[in-house]
């Protein structure tokens, strides 16, 4: 008999609000880390919005990498990147703690085995209420550019959907990757004219959106197979305040 799914779940997060890409807000971040799920060989945590996932090189900005790190080095362990999510996302950040279980994360990671779900809250009322989005990305700089299918430098960007809550104005979905291109889930919802709630760098009107100061995006759900034992490891996270703020809003004022 296979032993029951390691599970974990986080707790609700501190009232904060959180930097917007535009620097608009000083963004105050934690002194300790939410960790979701900890053992000998994995270590998940809630990365908080505006928190970069490794550090910027000769940047002094602090990562979660670098928190960890510090957390980990009085008991002789490592934190070792399996997979990054966006700065200004929060949720769930896989990383190892030794060398033969990250290799073996990472391959799972690489072979898009692992489910990994998002909440994100979108600009306009999205239809169908379920669907797949499929396009295909070249990055210049720091942007994902559509391309067609047949630029031999484009890159497979999938993704389903499907739709939680309707709003007057706004959808909130809930999202599950197929592949994990930076930025995918932005660029591929502005790219069909629904652009992610405060997310100003694919949609620059959003700089002014009163109710979020970052990208409405939350890294809500991983599934894996633990790099030892073989079974599988079910991480929930709550979203927190600010994303919590934004959909009461969006209610109170939807008819």
């Amino acid at each position: 008999m296979k032993k029951a799914p390691q599970k974990a779940r986080s707790g609700r997060k501190p009232s904060e609000r959180d930097l917007s890409e535009g620097d608009r807000r000083k963004l105050r971040l934690p002194r300790q880390l939410s960790i979701l799920f900890e053992d000998d060989f994995a270590i998940a945590l809630d990365k908080p919005a505006g928190l970069l996932a490794v550090p910027i090189p000769g940047s002094h900005t602090p990562s979660a990498l670098s928190m960890l790190s510090d957390r980990l080095r009085p008991r002789k362990q490592r934190a070792l990147v399996v997979h990054r999510i966006d700065r200004f996302a929060s949720g769930v950040l896989l990383f190892a703690k030794t060398n033969p279980a990250r290799e073996e994360l990472v391959r799972q990671f690489l072979e898009h085995t692992p489910v990994r779900q998002y909440l994100a809250v979108l600009r306009g009322r999205l239809e169908p209420a379920t669907g797949t989005l499929v396009h295909y990305f070249r990055r210049q700089g720091m942007f994902q550019q559509i391309r067609k299918s047949t630029d031999p430098h484009a890159t497979l960007a999938e993704l389903h959907y499907s739709v939680e809550r309707l709003f007057d104005d706004a959808s909130l979905v809930r999202v599950e990757l197929v592949t994990g291109l930076q930025n995918q889930i932005r660029a591929q919802f502005a790219a069909i004219g629904h652009p992610l709630v405060g997310d100003r760098k694919y949609h620059r009107e959003e700089s002014d959106e009163p109710l979020i100061a970052r990208v409405a995006l939350h890294a809500a759900y991983l599934q894996f197979d633990h790099p030892r034992s073989g079974e599988p490891v079910l991480i929930d996270c709550e979203p927190p305040a600010d994303f919590q703020y934004l959909l009461r809003e969006l209610a109170r004022t939807s008819s």
